[in-house]
């Protein structure tokens, strides 16, 4: 069968963007990207016609519409047709154009050119399937947040001044958090997924950015697996899933961490928070910070 994935058009307030791209994660998607139409933005994601039925889009739709209602925005509107196989993986992607993230970052989709004269610090992507493209507010909270933590490193530090940084990636989706990290200057990453197409991910982008294999460490897994990769408690840990698994995870996670270990933890919807907050605060965790964009926030932590 030639038409073989299903392609979403979502024409929606741009307020509505961060909680519909969340939204078709949970659903299943497989690619996603957004622009500009006029006042509104138009937001396109593909996922397999096997894996979805008419029915199951039209509960997408209406779950669409109540995410809408609960924060007082306009409905939204879905649209779906059948692509062929061969066009998907490309036609998401000619709607992501480079990215400007926090202070520093810029992501560059790795089938462009990069921008001339640019002085940020350039990662390159191909998400592939995985979770990370640099859209979700989630993402660009956890990058901001490790630019403050690693704002004093540099190469030269990691070198010789200063003990190397190395920190955990739980959950790395694309890798896009490790590559950041390192690229900042961090000495090593250990990148950890439960989907193995994400680990694939992670190490197709470790190539992109000409990252040392020694210092970008991917495997499939979770924490425990983690702890057998690590040779001692890491400086760092960044955590961008969901709520729920952050809280079942926060107990393996502190026993990995040393008196100075810092955590950066998003994929918390607001109302989420304190329930996160009160398992890192019982396990010896102190929230120094908590950093929102729209519905979702991100927990800059530290040992107590």
């Amino acid at each position: 069968m030639a038409n073989t994935w299903w392609e979403l058009q979502i024409l929606c307030e741009p307020d509505l963007e961060d909680s519909i791209f969340w939204r078709l994660e949970s659903f299943g998607c497989r690619g996603t990207a957004s622009e500009d139409k006029g006042d509104s933005s138009l937001v396109r994601a593909y996922l397999p016609s096997f894996q979805t039925q008419l029915l199951d889009l039209a509960a997408l739709s209406l779950w669409l519409r109540q995410d809408a209602l609960c924060v007082g925005l306009e409905i939204p509107s879905l649209h779906w047709q059948l692509i062929d196989e061969e066009d998907w993986a490309s036609s998401w992607k000619q709607y992501w154009t480079p990215q400007e993230i926090g202070d520093r970052f810029l992501i560059n989709p790795a089938w462009l050119p990069l921008p001339e004269g640019t002085t940020r610090v350039v990662i390159r992507l191909d998400p592939g399937v995985a979770f990370g493209t640099g859209n979700h507010a989630t993402t660009q909270l956890c990058l901001e947040s490790l630019e403050m933590r690693l704002s004093e490193l540099s190469y030269a530090d990691v070198a010789s001044q200063r003990e190397p940084v190395i920190i955990a990636d739980i959950g790395c989706g694309s890798g896009i958090l490790s590559v950041g990290a390192l690229l900042l200057g961090a000495a090593k990453a250990y990148a950890v997924d439960t989907d193995p197409l994400a680990v694939q991910s992670t190490l197709s982008n470790r190539t992109l950015n000409n990252v040392n294999p020694e210092r970008l460490i991917p495997a499939e897994g979770s924490v425990e697996v983690l702890q057998k990769m690590i040779e001692k408690p890491v400086d760092g840990i960044v955590c961008n899933i969901l709520a729920d698994v952050i809280i079942d995870l926060v107990p393996q996670m502190s026993a990995i961490a040393k008196p100075t270990t810092w955590g950066i933890f998003s994929g918390i919807l607001l109302e989420q928070s304190k329930a996160v907050a009160d398992v890192l605060e019982q396990n010896g965790w102190v929230v120094a910070t908590l950093w929102k964009r729209k519905e979702w926030c991100c927990l800059n932590v530290r040992r107590s």
